[in-house]
């Protein structure tokens, strides 16, 4: 690295090639697990779906012929058709991790590149296990450096996403110092994901975001592998992605605090099958009906107060098609006040003219908050308020959601959480699944190969 000048994307890949091989920490091994699972069951709940065939089929239209790679829900393909095709599918129900100062989804561009790598043979666990801290690291790092002015064009999973996906496979790979810097400039300029898809009702191909950012990073490793470069301030240069691409936040994320924990502590595990914009008001409706027993009779009136960031992304007053209910607050809160509960049959096969729905859904008022933007996006505050037709007004405030590093979810209830959002999986997939993922938690099986079987993702056996 002694001919790159001393900045901060020289530090972070050498920060990323210095991780490799050092010791793990017990919470970082336990969290790693944590991802892993959240990784399969976010792909196994979306694997029979419609939109699911949709992504297999453009991946292995992009990447012909049979591989060793497992596939959701499908034939094993190339390493890169699967990698394009999971990470499609993985992020379909909106239930995959997501991180509040970043505000993107680390899980899907750097467990997806690094599995699909490893199915191809010549990866430990362990080197499994650094390539997927590492793409943790990278895209959480540069998704804070650029900030909410950046997250409010871009969607940061397909822009910082694919600088991440590059790190996993990069790492993967056996890349390190140097051509991890190259690998990692190269995706930059392929970085992409434009919100303008929301804005013209294109959410059913949000998830192309993922797939594209995957299929980016993994090209940009292999590109740096042959020895081409790419963009060293990929980042901080006059032509960079925080000038170019509203970058607002902190550059120091970059490359301070790195004898802090890895940034794979800091994610958020999504407790709603919605985006994660909505979480807060969520969990406040779920407190109030919790703590009062209020029934959907007795409303009269709800007040949702809510950031003002959270409407630019999920900003659909009320859903015309499933593909949008996970992004129209009014609905997910009146289904809520209505069953009690919010499940993934609630955004896959919704009855949107529904009588009682409508109704409570006409009770409700969005409205959002300048005071409570300030506080985005590390904290996500929201304050419902009922009012009941007996003149009563019940209200509470929330800033973090469940899940979150502050409120996380032990095994047990992780594995309860797999068998809600992915019904279709059965006792012996959801053991296996959970036995695969554990293992990452073991030191003693850092030397075993890494390669997940096509059982685990629901895909006919090899």
């Amino acid at each position: 690295m002694s001919q790159i000048p001393p900045i901060p994307e020289t530090t972070l890949a050498l920060h990323l090639s210095r991780r490799r091989g050092q010791p793990i920490a017990t919470a970082t091994r336990e969290r790693l697990a944590q991802a892993m699972l959240d990784w399969f069951t976010a792909g196994w709940s979306a694997s029979g779906t419609a939109a699911a065939d949709r992504y297999r089929r453009v991946a292995q239209d992009c990447h012909p012929g049979p591989g060793p790679a497992p596939v959701f829900g499908g034939a094993s393909m190339h390493s890169n058709g699967a990698a394009f095709a999971n990470a499609g599918i993985a992020h379909i129900r909106e239930i995959d991790d997501a991180h509040r100062a970043a505000m993107l989804h680390p899980g899907v561009v750097s467990i997806t590149p690094a599995l699909a790598l490893a199915a191809a043979g010549g990866l430990t666990r362990r080197l499994a296990a650094d390539a997927v801290i590492a793409g943790y690291e990278a895209s959480l790092r540069i998704g804070e450096a650029l900030g909410a002015g950046h997250a409010a064009g871009f969607h940061a999973t397909a822009t910082a996403g694919a600088i991440g996906a590059a790190a996993a496979a990069g790492v993967a790979l056996g890349l390190e110092g140097e051509r991890l810097h190259h690998a990692l400039g190269i995706a930059a300029t392929q970085a992409a994901g434009l919100w303008q898809m929301a804005d013209d009702g294109a959410h059913e191909s949000k998830s192309l975001h993922p797939a594209f950012a995957v299929r980016n990073g993994l090209a940009a490793a292999y590109a740096a592998r042959a020895g081409l470069p790419g963009a060293l301030r990929y980042v901080t240069g006059a032509r960079g992605l925080y000038r170019l691409l509203s970058g607002d936040g902190p550059l120091e994320a970059l490359d301070g605090g790195l004898d802090a924990p890895e940034r794979l502590n800091t994610v958020t595990i999504k407790a709603w099958p919605c985006c994660a914009q909505l979480f807060t008001p969520l969990d406040a409706i779920r407190d109030l009906l919790d703590a009062h027993g209020t029934t959907p009779g007795e409303i009269e009136a709800v007040d949702i107060e809510i950031y003002t960031h959270a409407l630019k992304i999920a900003g659909v007053d009320w859903p015309a098609r499933p593909a949008e209910t996970c992004f129209s607050l009014r609905y997910v809160a009146a289904r809520l006040l209505l069953a009690g509960k919010l499940g993934i049959e609630d955004m896959e096969a919704p009855d949107l003219g529904a009588a009682d729905l409508l109704a409570m859904a006409g009770r409700i008022t969005v409205r959002t908050s300048d005071a409570f933007q300030r506080e985005f996006p590390q904290l996500r505050p929201s304050r419902v308020t009922l009012t009941l037709k007996n003149g009563r007004k019940l209200d509470t405030l929330r800033k973090l959601r469940r899940g979150d590093p502050e409120d996380p979810y032990t095994w047990t209830a992780l594995q309860a959480r797999m068998r809600a959002f992915a019904p279709a999986m059965d006792d012996a997939a959801a053991r296996a699944i959970a036995a695969w993922c554990e293992g990452f938690a073991d030191a003693g099986r850092d030397g075993e190969v890494c390669a997940p079987p096509p059982a685990l993702f629901g895909g006919p056996a090899r």
